[in-house]
């Protein structure tokens, strides 16, 4: 039996370099992954996991020519960790059944010593 799911990406993820900012940072392969979202016949992504946190994901696709047709020009979206205070209870105002709250996350990520 086939997998139904359609792979999208991996990252293959490394640690950073002595003095830079950064934990950890990786990218696909320079040609890709097939991609055929909004033009698209590839896609690129490149991931950078920062000591403050933050996390930097930077998602492309290109047409057959090469030309950019979906995702950021102009640099990674940032995205930062939530203040302390909002960790206590998240979901106190929302009625989100328990199963629902303990689903995992499960991506393509691979680590690299």
């Amino acid at each position: 039996m086939q997998d139904i799911a359609e792979h999208l990406t991996t990252i293959y993820l490394k640690r950073c370099d002595r003095g830079k900012r950064c934990l950890y940072e990786g990218s696909t392969p320079p040609d890709g992954y097939p991609n055929t979202w909004n033009g698209a016949s590839y896609c690129t992504s490149e991931l950078t996991v920062l000591k403050n946190s933050e996390i930097h994901k930077w998602d492309r696709g290109y047409d057959n020519d090469g030309n950019q047709v979906w995702g950021v020009k102009g640099g990674a979206y940032e995205f930062k960790p939530a203040p302390a205070s909002s960790f206590s209870d998240p979901f106190s105002s929302l009625n989100f059944p328990p199963q629902f709250m303990e689903k995992r996350i499960e991506g393509s990520f691979v680590l690299q010593e």
